[in-house]
């Protein structure tokens, strides 16, 4: 009759403790993991490349644990040291993936097998993101700088022309435009490494035709006053995932109010049957400007296959027969009402509606890869 409480109270103190043991370890553990989050993102991976930062930790509690279960001494203290010495070796000597780790991404410049010695191309983590001859400036690779050179030709006033580009990767228009056509060059790029890549390693020569202007797009766009630009090229999706802020309909109104009369918004986009999200793109542009038009290969347009389709809106008519006649071989253009048919009746992407990489779908096996 005695034991009974005693052994009660005996566990519900245990259960006490326990209970405020493991709060405390929770509690720990908790701060500690928002800690290294917020560390983490804001600012390691801001400052250094990721690489470092895996070997770094991994080293950090590869340390830790060695002190931690060997009994404290001289021995455990040497042992730590070898471990640490052994690790930081293995890690120099891991080929690193990348000829350059940005801010954003994974970057290897390489040549292209086939096309001349002097044909490089930027990679930008799995996908080709520029082609570039670092002799011949006006070489262009894929068909989709081959159709918005058509599409530009067409739209734009004759003579020296301005552009404005979003995304400037290995700055392959800009390079071709300037020795065509005398054009100024304002690129918007995100990623502030990608210029010095590309005035080292793929024959950009900066001068007064060219403007680089460092930050997200949809700023940048604002520091230009209205009727700057003849053309505007939006160059800033993957293909595996897509800055939706440059894809809506108030992003797009900001670039149409710095376009002069007459001027062109021509966007590469790059999706795969069911085309969910080349259809709303489309029909975004279409909500902004008057005329629009759709520039693909019949398989894509038809939703057989997909890669890369060049979307045109302008105030002014666009001439699609025209740029049939100067566009590659088996590529279709449909303007206006012919494009607007193709959307399917698909919502405009807006700020307050803009599932894009829910609408985006990737290639499928059978698929090949798409060429930048």
């Amino acid at each position: 009759s005695t034991v009974t409480p005693i052994a009660a109270k005996l566990l519900l103190t245990s259960l006490d403790t326990t209970g405020a043991v493991v709060g405390r370890l929770s509690a720990i553990g908790t701060a500690g993991a928002l800690f290294g989050t917020f560390i983490t993102g804001f600012v390691l991976i801001a400052s250094i490349p990721s690489q470092p930062i895996t070997w770094a930790v991994g080293i950090i509690l590869l340390g830790f644990g060695v002190v931690l279960t060997v009994p404290v001494g001289r021995a455990a203290i040497a042992g730590a040291i070898a471990v640490f010495v052994i690790a930081l070796a293995g890690s120099a000597a891991l080929a690193a993936p990348c000829d350059h780790e940005t801010a954003y991404s994974c970057a290897v410049v390489t040549g292209r097998t086939g096309e001349g010695p002097s044909v490089r191309a930027l990679i930008l983590d799995t996908f080709v993101n520029s082609v570039v001859d670092v002799d011949d400036p006006t070489y262009l690779s894929s068909r989709y700088t081959n159709v918005i050179a058509a599409v530009v030709e067409v739209q734009a006033p004759r003579g020296a022309i301005d552009i404005v580009y979003v995304g400037g990767g290995g700055y392959t228009l800009p390079r071709f435009y300037e020795a065509t056509r005398g054009a100024t060059a304002t690129v918007l790029e995100l990623d502030g490494e990608l210029p010095a890549i590309a005035e080292t390693e793929l024959g950009l020569i900066p001068g007064p035709w060219l403007v680089t202007d460092v930050g997200d797009a949809r700023l940048g766009i604002r520091h230009y006053g209205s009727e700057s630009f003849d053309v505007a090229v939006a160059d800033a999706f993957s293909g595996r995932s897509v800055p939706w802020h440059l894809a809506t309909v108030e992003f797009i109104e900001d670039v149409r109010d710095r376009l002069r009369p007459g001027g062109a918004y021509i966007m590469n986009v790059i999706d795969h049957p069911p085309l969910e999200f080349v259809r709303a793109e489309l029909a975004t542009v279409a909500e902004v400007f008057p005329h629009v038009a759709v520039v693909a290969p019949p398989g894509y347009l038809a939703g057989e296959r997909g890669g890369n389709f060049v979307l045109v809106g302008s105030d002014s008519a666009i001439d699609g027969r025209l740029i049939e006649q100067l566009v590659p071989r088996d590529e279709i253009v449909l303007v206006d009402a012919d494009a607007i048919d193709w959307t399917d009746d698909a919502t405009p992407l807006t700020d307050e509606f803009a599932p894009a990489d829910q609408l985006l779908s990737r290639p499928r096996v059978a698929d090949p890869p798409s060429r930048r």
